[in-house]
């Protein structure tokens, strides 16, 4: 996954044409201030929601976790290991021949 771009300030969205400062350019600016308001409020809102699922989830997981780590600590315990003798290993003769076998292709 490409890193993401580190993200500067939140530029107000300017006219590249400037109005002539009336009464109608200043009701006008203070409307784009409001939408940008209520966008920007709307976009936390959905970030808030977003960050409280990822924290239910995480506590899923946790609690998922916990639960398999003890099931298995106690499959280990139920496992014994059956207690049987070793078998003596038979002592290998020093005399012993091996043939050789050479392969060549």
């Amino acid at each position: 996954m490409p890193p993401r771009p580190i993200r500067s300030n939140i530029t107000p969205k300017i006219s590249t044409m400037p109005r002539p400062q009336t009464e109608a350019t200043v009701y006008l600016d203070v409307y784009k201030l409001v939408v940008e308001r209520r966008r920007l409020e709307q976009e936390r809102q959905k970030i808030e929601q977003r960050s409280q699922q990822i924290n239910q989830r995480l506590t899923q997981l946790d609690q998922q976790i916990v639960v398999l780590e003890t099931t298995l600590q106690q499959m280990r315990s139920d496992i014994v290991p059956e207690a049987r003798p070793i078998p003596p290993q038979a002592k290998a003769d020093q005399t012993e021949i091996f043939d050789m076998l050479f392969l060549e292709y």
